[in-house]
């Protein structure tokens, strides 16, 4: 089947976010809770709502997350997104490559609308994607339940199995999945054995890039049709 709409990820996905928050996580944990390095930040934590990875921390070295430590942690990251966030690189020519050929694509994520929509401002993507966020707060369930994936597949009138997800954590991989849809995995930051579970595992944004003429065929055709 050819796919008839493509929904990306946020964090990692289309902006270069994980990096900057898991610096920073091992910086503020290894300060306040414990000494943490940024490849423990990442093998552990990556992907992580702020409950599993206090509870992570706690099972792994039994140490105690502070209640206020997510408050601070949000407010420095969003400091260090002003100063820093950039686009994943090679997305933008992923998105010229879909829009050459008419197809739709969205990001549905588990952040908020309102926090994705800052992301995206801060990077230049957002008037590539305005009325195509959607985020967990509009659906009952988080990732790795398929509730955002599937809200966003309604808005297009799009069945599951028809959609093509780009994710790059574990847990986005099996809502993805839940959901029905074929799962790519971005392994730019995260292991590959965690995106084991992805039909297919991308190492960068030009991977995608290039595999776009054979996802898309019919596509292809119809638009060198109409020119």
């Amino acid at each position: 089947m050819e796919h008839e709409l493509v929904v990306f990820d946020n964090s990692g996905v289309l902006v270069d976010s994980e990096a900057l928050a898991n610096r920073l996580l091992a910086g503020m944990l290894t300060d306040e809770v414990v000494p943490t390095t940024v490849a423990e930040a990442v093998e552990h934590y990556l992907g992580k709502s702020f409950a599993d990875m206090a509870e992570t921390v706690r099972r792994r070295t039994g140490a105690v997350v502070p209640d206020d430590f997510r408050a601070r942690f949000h407010t420095r990251l969003f400091e260090a997104f002003q100063r820093e966030l950039k686009p994943v690189e090679g997305i933008h020519e992923v998105l010229d490559a879909l829009d050459a050929r008419a197809v739709p694509y969205c990001v549905a994520s588990n952040d908020t609308a309102d926090r994705v929509a800052v992301s995206l401002a801060l990077t230049g993507l957002a008037p590539r994607l305005a009325g195509r966020i959607f985020g967990a707060d509009q659906v009952a369930r988080p990732k790795p339940a398929p509730d955002v994936f599937l809200h966003a597949a309604r808005h297009f009138g799009v069945a599951p199995e028809a959609c093509l997800v780009i994710e790059d954590s574990a847990r986005g991989v099996a809502a993805a999945r839940a959901a029905g849809m074929t799962v790519f995995g971005l392994a730019a930051l995260t292991p590959r054995t965690r995106l084991g579970d992805a039909g297919r595992v991308l190492g960068s944004m030009g991977e995608l890039r290039e595999l776009i003429p054979a996802l898309f065929p019919t596509r292809t055709l119809q638009e060198t049709t109409r020119r």
